[in-house]
């Protein structure tokens, strides 16, 4: 059996690129290196017999190799399937044991006593009342309590939606499939009861042409397998009239009735109105509509203009806030709206869908994810609803989509050679340049010098020339050798490459902080808080613009990276204040070594998407955030972004 540690770490060396370092794996899993090697060694004795291996590269790192791809593949498959985890684990961070307790309380109906569990943990009773503060402050987020009676112990308390929209989010894990959550370790209802489920969902939904993506349908799945837990228990929804009258006019209360009624014969348990009304939300509340399948006439039907006004409002504030330059984009418009119509009966409800992607949304769209979080800011102002960061993700894949599409239509450089020695010299030098820079550069083709002032420059970005030019040109020229030297290349790469000189651009060296010594994430922001409060960068009020960012969804993404911002802008120029740690802090629920604390110009009418590019470099390579973590001084930093980039 392998250890839960050691299947995390088989799992970053699977989804790795690149080497990644035992120092890395260490501060992600927070352990000692000396642990790593202990765990690869025992690890590599396993891949051994299963066509694998884990090999040591000097200076770079660890990188699993594969030399029987069938054994391999193998071996996948009965680990993943079997779940390969210790089966009497003891949860051991207080990460763990917070997780263990949330589902300790949703699944027990009766009181618990401090010492039962506190010995089941193997753990001192004060330990588990710090654990039980976090307990109590994710408990909250639902207003759920904790209700404690003398010599009975505690549990539980709240309203009984809420205390459902709990047990969806923390009874499953969020990177489950559909398959994984139904044969799920944690008996909510025997397995047969779930399939049933299932496919008395699919039936109605097909029926009554219901569009439900996957995950809608798993969520669906879930939430009823609860309801019938939760009745079986005695435990009701109650809704108040005036939300039930609107619910039963409503399709989906038809099609959730039939559902009921079948569900009630097939697994001989008796739903109330209320428990119906309750799925009729789940049906409104997570209907989509799939856009190839319906006409450009039914879309403008379903784009009603309160939802119209609010999108265009929505994109009118990323824009102003961010300059993504995405606001004209249709298929983002249409998206947007089609989404949030039923996103709004979520809301309205309460309702917190679950988001098996989350954390990978933060971690490779880490701007769109800012972007969603300025279009919850809009929908919070206009409909005085607060949005979940499941459904800031969500609402981050629209956007993040049309900043993809933006990319595909950026073209490349273009340029022509100027060449004095010859036709021959002339093409070598073209296909030198094409062979170095690929798709970025596009080189129009080669003229003489005395040609130069024949031809239009309008379309060119810069001229690459083998001899001086002296006279006036509106465009810019790079003077190179015929051979095309090192130093050359470096000239032309300088001319694609915008993004280096960013990096100087917004950060300078009173603002970089190397390995600091803190202990949590508050003495990293206020630190670097009131650094910016000395030097005049920012004013009263600053830290608090942050920390009001951070309620709304952690900003660490990852990779122990954490770019921390205001929640509006608040300086008058765009630039980072940057500090690495000697040591991971716990940022929410990940390790941070690596803080960029973003400041984006007031009112900023430049292009930023140079800079967001950067800062999702760093986001996405384990090895550039490995180098930055070592650099002692402000040079080398800034060098490790130079080579990064070239």
């Amino acid at each position: 059996m392998l250890s839960v540690r050691i299947i995390s770490i088989f799992r970053e060396l699977l989804a790795a690129e690149e080497p990644i370092t035992g120092e890395y794996l260490a501060n992600i899993i927070q352990v000692t290196s000396r642990t790593i090697r202990n765990d690869m060694k025992e690890l590599d004795m396993l891949l051994s017999k299963h066509g694998s291996s884990i090999k040591s590269e000097r200076g770079k790192g660890y990188v699993l190799e594969v030399h029987d791809d069938r054994l391999f593949r193998k071996m996948l498959q009965e680990m993943f399937q079997n779940e390969q985890v210790e089966p009497d684990f003891v949860p051991i961070s207080p990460e763990e044991r917070v997780q263990f307790l949330i589902k300790q309380l949703l699944l027990k109906d009766d009181f618990m006593k401090l010492e039962d569990l506190a010995d089941e943990l193997f753990i001192s009773k004060s330990t588990l009342q710090n654990d039980l503060q976090e307990v109590k402050k994710i408990l909250k987020k639902y207003d759920l309590i904790l209700e404690s009676r003398p010599n009975y112990g505690f549990r539980l308390k709240g309203n009984e939606l809420k205390r459902r929209f709990c047990m969806s989010e923390y009874l499953f894990d969020r990177s489950e499939s559909e398959i994984d959550a139904i044969n799920s370790k944690i008996s909510i209802i025997p397995n047969e009861d779930m399939l049933s489920i299932k496919s008395i969902i699919i039936n109605h939904i097909n029926m009554h042409e219901i569009e439900l993506s996957d995950i809608g349908i798993n969520n669906l799945i879930i939430h009823i397998a609860i309801a019938c837990r939760r009745i079986r228990n005695g435990n009701h929804v109650s809704l108040i009239p005036d939300e039930l009258k609107e619910i039963v006019n409503k399709k989906e209360y038809e099609v959730a009735k039939e559902i009921v009624g079948e569900i009630e014969k097939s697994l001989n348990v008796e739903f109330p109105e209320t428990e119906t009304a309750y799925i009729a939300i789940h049906l409104l509340g997570t209907k989509m509509v799939v856009e190839e399948k319906i006409s450009q006439k039914e879309i403008k039907s379903l784009m009603d203009d309160e939802i119209y006004i609010l999108v265009e409002k929505v994109l009118d504030a990323v824009e102003e806030q961010l300059r993504l330059g995405i606001k004209e984009d249709k298929e983002l418009i249409v998206g947007l709206c089609i989404h949030l119509k039923p996103a709004i009966n979520r809301f309205r409800y309460g309702m917190n869908l679950r988001n098996p992607m989350i954390n990978a949304i933060k971690s490779y769209y880490p701007v769109a994810f800012q972007a969603g979080v300025v279009a919850g800011m809009v929908l919070k102002k206009e409909l005085g609803i607060s949005i979940h960061e499941n459904e800031i993700g969500y609402i981050a894949l629209h956007l993040g989509g049309a900043l993809e599409r933006k990319k595909m239509t950026i073209r490349p450089k273009r340029c022509i050679v100027v060449c004095a020695s010859g036709v021959g010299s002339a093409k070598l030098l073209n296909y030198k340049l094409q062979s170095k820079f690929g798709s970025r550069l596009e080189v129009l083709g080669t003229t003489e010098y005395y040609k130069l002032k024949q031809m239009s420059l309008h379309s060119l970005d810069f001229i690459v020339s083998t001899i001086p030019i002296n006279e006036p040109i509106s465009i810019p020229v790079i003077e190179v050798n015929t051979i095309l030297g090192g130093q050359d290349l470096e000239k032309i790469e300088m001319m694609l490459l915008e993004e280096t000189n960013d990096t100087f651009e917004y950060t300078r060296e009173e603002l970089v902080f190397l390995q600091q010594k803190f202990e949590t994430r508050d003495e990293v922001i206020n630190f670097l808080g009131e650094k910016l409060y000395q030097l005049n960068l920012v004013g009263e009020g600053y830290l608090d613009a942050v920390y009001e960012r951070e309620a709304v969804s952690p900003t660490c993404f990852g990779n122990l990276v954490a770019i921390p911002h205001p929640i509006t802008a608040q300086t008058s120029s765009t630039f980072w204040a940057v500090c690495t740690l000697q040591k991971p802090v716990m940022w929410a629920d990940k390790p941070v070594q690596f803080v960029c604390l973003l400041n984006v110009e007031k009112n900023n009418k430049s292009d930023l998407q140079k800079m967001y590019n950067i800062l999702g470099s760093v986001v996405d390579s384990k090895q550039l955030v490995q180098q930055l973590l070592k650099c002692k001084t402000y040079q080398e930093f800034i060098n490790i972004f130079i080579q990064k980039n070239n």
